[in-house]
């Protein structure tokens, strides 16, 4: 399923009308694996991923008619990335219903999917700039020094954001990890 790599025109090509800049094509050619990657660790889907792709070069496109070009377009990309994915999260949640007889038994807790689906659900809960340190910390790797230089604060309010962070989604997959921390 390599329908993501293929190029801002092909993407957009039932749409003549739009005019894609040269910049924004060479933009999406630089960095679209860098948004699937970050979108499917947040998402846990391939399908939601290619969404969040697409939602995030939609926005830059519209926004590349009355902006400049971006300070840092990696970190921008990245952060896009997973502010569009915590948004299918948090979309996902209010879609969801399930029967009683599809409910887990207790125990069945070991499989990762489950896992990263609980953590996706504790992440949508959180408030934007929290769930985006935090993936940023925890799921792109990035320590909190860089954080602190791509978000442009201190080291020290990264380091208290994600402390806290931490402490919500322990309390938040509590019963999911079973007083496991």
């Amino acid at each position: 399923m390599n329908n993501w790599r293929r190029t801002l025109r092909s993407l957009l090509a039932e749409e003549p009308a739009i005019a894609i800049p040269d910049e924004l094509d060479r933009a999406f050619r630089a960095h679209h694996g860098l948004v699937f990657r970050t979108a499917y660790r947040i998402t846990g889907n391939a399908a939601d991923a290619e969404d969040v792709l697409q939602t995030v070069f939609l926005r830059l496109l519209r926004r590349a008619a009355h902006a400049d070009a971006m300070e840092n377009e990696e970190s921008y990309m990245r952060r896009a990335a997973i502010n569009a994915a915590l948004d299918v999260m948090r979309s996902r949640q209010t879609d969801r219903t399930v029967e009683l007889k599809e409910l887990p038994a207790e125990g069945a807790h070991n499989d990762p999917r489950e896992l990263r689906e609980a953590l996706g659900c504790a992440m949508a809960q959180l408030k934007p700039r929290p769930a985006e340190i935090f993936a940023l910390r925890f799921l792109e790797g990035f320590s909190n020094p860089q954080i602190a230089r791509m978000l442009g604060i201190s080291r020290v309010l990264v380091a208290v954001i994600v402390h806290r962070t931490r402490q919500q989604l322990r309390t938040a997959l509590g019963a999911y990890l079973g007083g496991r921390s």
